[in-house]
């Protein structure tokens, strides 16, 4: 683990394995440990690099909300992937972690070699509506500092959302939680209101300037699938991926179709099965 620089903050980086570099960006409330249980399959064909964004696990949390802004933490990981000799790089985000992908590759697109959207969205288009979000944003960020982390996390667990969630083990579901709860309030009420759909600029009409190869994968009962679907239908070439039996966080629900659609994917022309 080690601690590396970025635009004065400083992010919580793990480098393991050996092959050329995946990056792997977690979603809101996550950590990079949340992709424990894919790594040592990913370590036998690629160099992980797994991050904690801002405001969330070991990395800084930054009071000014500003700074949380996807566009400037995907400027931090195109950074952080120079400083470690780690380009081009595969890309894998999930939810808030793909939108801080879509935005690298939109960036930095020489920083990024092929690229793998997990439950993404493009952010809100409409002003009206994006300016609900921001307020609604705000008045979670608002719950988290009074209420505290336990609350707010048991809150956001019973959103429909990750209604899907429920099928999941206990033990994945006990893991899942304790990692919530070693987030702090400040860190993520910070990321809500700097880097929550109300405020990232809708990239609905960036889409197409997206150069680097792609896979979205959504799941079957995904309650927002259609964003993941408007991602896909709006990036050339992009090749959409529906997981069977998964909603909103098919690395979690159905681990081993998620892996074989992502390795599918960034090794063509290397089998994908686990045995080997």
């Amino acid at each position: 683990m080690t601690r590396e620089p970025a635009g004065g903050v400083r992010y919580e980086v793990r480098v393991g394995g050996d092959g050329p570099p995946l990056l792997l960006i977690h979603g809101f409330t996550g950590r990079g440990t949340t992709w424990g249980p894919h790594l040592p399959v990913l370590r036998r064909s690629f160099t992980t690099v797994v991050v904690d964004l801002l405001g969330h696990g070991r990395s800084d949390s930054p009071v000014d909300p500003a700074r949380h802004a996807v566009e400037r933490q995907a400027d931090d990981l195109a950074l952080i992937l120079r400083h470690l000799d780690a380009t081009p790089a595969g890309v894998l985000g999930y939810s808030f972690g793909a939108r801080v992908g879509l935005m690298l590759a939109l960036q930095s697109p020489a920083i990024v070699g092929r690229l793998v959207l997990e439950s993404p969205s493009a952010g809100i288009a409409d002003p009206t509506e994006r300016a609900a979000r921001r307020d609604a944003d705000e008045a979670l960020a608002h719950a988290l500092e009074r209420d505290g982390v336990q609350e707010f996390v048991t809150h956001w667990e019973a959103l429909p959302l990750f209604a899907s969630h429920s099928r999941l083990s206990p033990a994945v579901r006990r893991e899942l939680h304790a990692g919530r709860l070693r987030n702090d309030a400040e860190g993520l009420a910070a990321s809500l209101r700097g880097a929550g759909q109300g405020t990232m600029p809708s990239l609905s009409d960036r889409l197409a300037e997206v150069r680097s190869p792609t896979l979205v994968v959504a799941g079957e009962f995904d309650p927002v699938r259609r964003r993941s679907e408007s991602v896909a239908a709006g990036i050339p070439g992009a090749q959409l991926v529906v997981v069977p039996d998964a909603g909103h966080t098919p690395h979690l629900e159905t681990p081993s179709a998620f892996r074989e659609a992502v390795l599918s994917f960034l090794l063509p022309s290397i089998p994908t099965q686990e045995a080997n």
